[in-house]
């Protein structure tokens, strides 16, 4: 009830502000899909932040050849992004080692409303091949979305709402591909139909289907590997021959992936008005979700999950005119999530969540170089998890937020703030908490012109987050983790000072970024492998105390030569993140240094692109954790556009992990045992008219 009189609250606050103007001419013209120039859109503030706003674009082309069954792969070639890649059917983002709740997965500035943040085997209930674009946001830039998302966010822009009136009778965007690591199947549509001149409807469909994963090596890490074979002998001493054949037979297996298999439902309906003066618009989605957790051969679970989710959302925008205030914009959203983990094929644990989002942001005009947008942002979660193993209780967070984020310009000077209050409470009534938590975060940053292209910038800023209810009630076995979850409920919050520094070139065709970063943390939360046992399970326990981490991102791109009709370029990404525990151990799951460069042709018609990725050994690794090896992975790809003087239509066959070595991402949970896909072939086509 309280929910649903919140949703109605909501409601009746944004509605009477969609006062647009009826005489005006519509909007109408090529959207941000079948562009080549990116652009970001996550306010319109954010487009010229050079120092706060370190923001990379996927879309078109790009996006459509990365897409995978979950977002986390989709984004993992991106500078700063890893995946959490606990299996196929789960990977969600993680941004400069961070993952959770301080990495942020939203829907054009809203929350996913799921339940991906609250454990790393939970799936992110956003479909990629709803997505038209996709930002990330690093650094001090996603104070304006979230003060627990210290690490950034990631934005999926959806064509649910239509955010123009197509010229033509009617606007279609098709995607199909098929990979043969999994034999992974998936197509999806969407089309959008003008109703008049202001009017337009859109609908959508997307499935997934993807088998056992094959990998490139064995499926156990030597570790596990030589844990298993030590039980096989154990049972060979006492005399139980068939279960030492079965340690000894996983131990050895190779090829598939078990119980890696996932498969993916989704559709969508929306409306929008759009006009002049501005536009309002709604949508209503449907996502379902059925994939296998991989078994240990040591435990005797083998969990699959099944999920569901209703959303519907809510966007407007109202033109301002010439004053102060340029626009207003909002957005809302209320969904409905729930999902059971299956042992076996018995239901065991079922989590739901419902929740409703909403913000409002006042965009300014242009005053003689100073700018800004200031808002209002509110959440409401009411979560429950029901079964012998649930390890958290029901609970309730709600989150009330107000921000602002400044410009100003002077020359070759710009000056950039950002501030953000947030008020949060975790309350979970059938054990007595109540919790309360105020934060209050800011940043600073200045950027000085120092020639024609090249720009120098550094910011700094001061972060509070609140405990998730996660980290203060987990303490229970789950089940599909292999793991017992124990948090602790007297946490304070967490606190950092940051600092960024960044060298950035772009002239003539050449393209070059540095970001170098670091943090320093007071009662930072971390989750690691106690070496206890409780229930039969290793017992991972949230903690509190002091930390540090530090690293960098570089992107560069540079034109080599011309022949023919091919512009032939190279370019290159590297990232590295470290952190540890102040005087004491290194955070468990950092990723480690990554380098990958590439060489591409191309042409109107016809793309070839080569590329290799190393990845080094992980071995600042904390206790009870195994270190990683490092992979070397080469890919390539071929792009033909078989229409003349237009990107409409594109066709591309790539090649992943060409030599199929093993492959294992460090801040995985299941590394050791859920390798990445070996070789992949993979078809994709992608139409849009």
């Amino acid at each position: 009830m309280r929910l649903l009189s919140t949703a109605g609250f909501t409601l009746a606050l944004l509605l009477p502000t969609a006062a647009f103007a009826q005489d005006a001419a519509p909007q109408t013209g090529d959207d941000d899909y079948h562009t080549d120039q990116p652009i970001v859109v996550t306010a319109p503030y954010v487009r010229s932040l050079d120092i706060l706003g370190n923001v990379s674009v996927m879309e078109g082309e790009k996006l459509a050849q990365d897409i995978r069954g979950q977002i986390g792969d989709t984004l993992a070639s991106q500078p700063g992004v890893s995946s959490s890649s606990f299996s196929p059917g789960a990977s969600r983002p993680i941004l400069r080692g961070f993952s959770g709740e301080r990495a942020a997965v939203l829907i054009d500035g809203l929350g996913a409303i799921d339940a991906s943040s609250t454990s790393a085997d939970h799936a992110v209930t956003i479909d990629p091949l709803t997505a038209e674009r996709i930002e990330i946001l690093r650094g001090p830039s996603v104070l304006l979305f979230s003060s627990q998302a210290v690490g950034g966010a990631v934005n999926v822009f959806d064509r649910r709402i239509p955010r123009s009136v197509p010229e033509s009778p009617f606007h279609l965007d098709a995607l199909a591909s098929y990979g043969t690591a999994a034999d992974d199947k998936s197509a999806g549509a969407s089309i959008d139909v003008p109703l008049g001149e202001r009017f337009v409807v859109h609908a959508d469909g997307n499935y997934r289907d993807s088998n056992n994963v094959r990998v490139g090596g064995l499926i156990y890490a030597p570790e596990l590997r030589a844990h298993l074979l030590d039980l096989a002998a154990d049972a060979t001493a006492d005399g139980d021959a068939d279960e030492a054949a079965r340690l000894t037979g996983a131990a050895n297996s190779s090829g598939k992936v078990p119980n890696s298999q996932s498969r993916s439902t989704s559709a969508g309906v929306g409306a929008a008005f759009i006009d002049d003066g501005g536009s309002l618009g709604i949508s209503f989605g449907y996502l379902e979700d059925s994939y296998g957790i991989p078994p240990r051969a040591d435990i005797d679970e083998v969990p699959t999950i099944k999920a569901r989710q209703y959303r519907f959302d809510l966007r407007g925008e109202v033109e301002l005119g010439d004053g102060l205030f340029e626009k207003l914009r909002f957005r809302g959203a209320y969904a409905d999530y729930a999902h059971t983990e299956f042992d076996d094929g018995a239901p065991g644990t079922r989590f739901t969540n419902r929740g409703i989002e909403f913000r409002t942001e006042l965009a300014q005009n242009d005053r003689g170089g100073w700018r800004g947008a200031s808002g209002v942002q509110y959440s409401f979660r009411d979560f429950a998890a029901i079964g012998d193993e649930a390890f958290l209780p029901a609970n309730e967070t709600t989150r009330m937020a107000a921000f602002t984020l400044q410009e100003l310009e002077r020359g070759p000077v710009t000056l950039e703030g950002a501030l953000r209050f947030e008020k949060s409470q975790v309350s979970a009534n059938s054990i007595g908490f109540d919790r309360s938590f105020n934060s209050f975060s800011g940043a600073a940053g200045a950027s000085y012109q120092i020639a024609d292209g090249l720009k120098a910038s550094f910011s700094v800023s001061r972060s509070e987050r609140a405990p998730s209810a996660e980290e203060l009630l987990s303490d229970g076995p789950h089940a599909a983790t292999l793991t017992y979850e124990r948090g602790d409920p007297t946490f304070d919050k967490e606190t950092s000072w940051g600092g960024e520094a960044s060298l950035k070139f772009n002239r003539d065709g050449w393209s070059a970024g540095l970001t170098g970063y670091a943090s320093w943390f007071d009662n930072f939360i971390y989750e690691t492998d106690t070496g206890l046992v409780e229930d039969d399970l290793p017992v991972f326990e949230f903690r509190q105390n002091k930390a540090r981490t530090w690293g960098f991102e570089f992107e560069g791109t540079a034109p080599i030569v011309q022949v023919g009709g091919f512009h032939i370029g190279a370019d290159a990404v590297a990232d590295m993140t470290r952190a540890r525990i102040t005087d004491g151990p290194f955070v468990p799951r950092i990723p480690p240094l990554r380098i990958r460069g590439g060489l591409e042709a191309s042409s109107e018609r016809l793309d070839a692109r080569a590329e290799v990725e190393w990845t080094d050994d992980q071995t600042r690794i904390a206790p009870f954790e195994t270190a990683t090896k490092g992979f070397t992975l080469v890919n390539a790809s071929l792009t033909w556009r078989p229409l003349p003087e237009t990107k409409n239509l594109s066709l591309t066959l790539a090649a992943d992990n060409i030599f199929d070595v093993d492959a294992r991402r460090h801040a995985s949970f299941t590394k050791d045992y859920v390798p990445l896909a070996g070789r992949d072939i993979r078809i994709t086509a992608r139409a849009s008219f």
